[in-house]
Formats: C-alpha cells, structure tokens, sequence
C-alpha cells in the first residue's frame, strides 16, 4: 500500500523504538500487514532488541491463563521488558470483560515507553466491538495512538490476488467486501 511504501524507509530505522513510539497498521487482510511488522521484528532482532511476536487472541488467553495459575506478575514483568511487542490480528476475535481489562492493563503499561506494533483489519471506530466498552475502548484508543506512527494498509489482498491469477479466474474485490 502506498501509505506503507511512504513510511517504510523511516521504520526501517528503527528509530521508533528508541523513542518508544507505537506503530498502527490498519486494512483489509492479505495487504501485508503481518509480513511487514515481522520483517521489522526481525531486523529489531538483528539490531538487538528484545521482541515478542503474538496473536491479540493468544496474548489474551495467556494473560488469562496466567491469572488464573496466579503467574500473572511474573508475566507482566517479563512483558514490561520486550523493546518491541508486535501485537498481530486484533479484530478477529472479541472478548470478555476479564480479557480486555487484562489487554488493556498490559499494553497501557507499554504506551509511550516501549513499542508495540498492533495489526489490524478494523478502522479505530470499530474496535468497540472487540472490546465491548466504549469507556474501555476509547482509553485504549487514546493510549496506543499517543505519538503512534498510523499506517493505511488499505488495498486488495495480495494472497486473492496470486490466487486467481494462478487460476485464470477474474473476481471484483468490490464483490467481496459486499
């Protein structure tokens, strides 16, 4: 996506993790999204940066987990050390009360300190619906996105798009999102 393609040069620097600034990358699945954040993660890596790859899903159900063995603490202080936390997927899934309070604990803690890059197919407006409170969502909002980098990754998927050329069948992506 264009906007991507615009602020690549600036993220391959790393320079957002040493000002413990957030990267938000939003659009439709297949845009690139997943590859790109791990691609960073990776060079953050080779730079020697702590960082964790995860699911929102598999972040709440290990912070679940973890309250529930009472290794919570012990979780969040290993979390709280990541110089990078790449956050993969939020919108896929919506969640209790318990594991959008333990998410938002987790990732307020982070916000303006450490990085975190979150990819995900909703626009902010409707992330209400994976959090089910707006009070909630609102706060989740405003933290995350203080000083973020925002990233417009809206365009057609690249894995339909492989797909049907292989094929030789021609689809409308309009026809999809309808």
């Amino acid at each position: 996506p264009k906007d991507m393609q615009k602020k690549l040069p600036d993220l391959a620097t790393l320079h957002f993790i040493e000002k413990g600034k957030n990267i938000i990358m939003t659009g439709n699945p297949g845009t690139g999204k997943t590859m790109i954040s791990i691609a960073l993660g990776i060079k953050a890596c080779m730079a020697g940066y702590k960082v964790l790859f995860t699911t929102i899903p598999l972040l709440v159900t290990t912070l679940k987990e973890c309250r529930s063995a009472s290794t919570l603490r012990y979780f969040e202080n290993r979390f709280e050390k990541y110089d990078l936390v790449i956050a993969d997927e939020l919108g896929y899934t919506s969640f209790d009360r318990e594991g959008t309070d333990l998410l938002f604990n987790n990732l307020s803690l982070r916000a303006g300190r450490k990085s975190t890059i979150i990819t995900t197919n909703l626009s902010f407006e409707r992330w209400v619906e994976v959090f089910g409170d707006p009070t909630v969502t609102n706060a989740m909002i405003d933290r995350l996105t203080y000083k973020a980098i925002l990233v417009d990754m809206e365009g057609d998927s690249y894995r339909l798009r492989e797909t049907l050329k292989e094929t030789g069948l021609s689809l409308n992506f309009e026809q999809i999102a309808t």
